[in-house]
């Protein structure tokens, strides 16, 4: 019982952090790590990812309730996302993840300084960005992050809202927004291979869904009535935080 606690409080944080500014992996996963040490990776990755895949839904939703977005620029990522993402799970079994990570460390490195220096990137949402350019980039953007969550996944929602703001034109608030929708499509991915080969703990799985749906509420709410300004500074503390931990995974483990 004290283990189902716990986890479903790692599942609210993760839920709540998640719905704003992405990262939200980087609490509820190491939490089902720690509290249930003995249990085979694909079950807690399965289990995990239903639960994740409950707030994100729901904060999809929220955010498409109170947002003007283009919709059909979100879908298009979305889409080449949720097919990259099965390329890239796939990929695993042939590549080590390790390799790609210090690339990561320094792209993240990159992502944050340039939004620290930028302090008008994501303050604005630029309508009259060039459609053409939309339409190309979008699938490129969600076919590579797509790619990128299946195969090694720390920081795709950082990733997707950084792409969203500095390439497609979208302020803070509406990156966030299309990043739920695109991670919506990795984490279903991930689920079409994970349920129909038993790997979710459902026991664990439900009441975390609920827990992580309860801090998405939330946290859309925040994102919404707080703006732009505090998405791009917890986005910061978010990255900062995926760089400390990218930096003990490698030099430390």
């Amino acid at each position: 019982m004290s283990e189902l606690v716990l986890l479903c409080l790692f599942s609210f944080l993760a839920g709540l952090i998640d719905s704003i500014v992405g990262g939200g992996g980087l609490i509820q996963l190491p939490a089902l790590l720690i509290v249930l040490p003995n249990t085979d990776l694909p079950l807690l990755l399965g289990t995990n990812k239903l639960a994740s895949i409950a707030g994100t839904s729901v904060a999809a939703i929220r955010f498409y309730l109170y947002l003007k977005l283009d919709f059909s620029i979100v879908i298009m990522a979305a889409i080449a996302a949720f097919i990259f993402s099965f390329v890239g799970a796939s990929t695993v079994s042939v590549i080590n993840p390790n390799i790609l990570r210090p690339s990561i460390l320094v792209l993240l490195t990159v992502v944050a300084i340039y939004t620290f220096l930028k302090k008008d990137l994501g303050s604005q949402h630029l309508f009259e960005t060039a459609r053409a350019r939309q339409i190309i980039l979008a699938p490129i953007i969600g076919g590579i992050i797509g790619f990128y969550d299946g195969f090694l996944g720390p920081g795709t929602g950082s990733f997707l809202i950084f792409a969203f703001v500095g390439i497609i034109g979208f302020d803070f608030l509406r990156a966030s927004a299309a990043a739920k929708i695109v991670n919506f499509c990795t984490n279903l991915a991930a689920l079409v291979y994970f349920i129909p080969n038993h790997n979710v703990i459902y026991s664990f799985a439900l009441p975390m869904a609920v827990c992580n749906i309860v801090g998405a509420m939330i946290g859309t709410k925040l994102a919404i009535f707080k703006g732009n300004a505090f998405i791009r500074n917890l986005f910061l503390i978010i990255v900062c935080v995926l760089i400390i931990k990218l930096t003990h995974d490698i030099f430390f483990s």
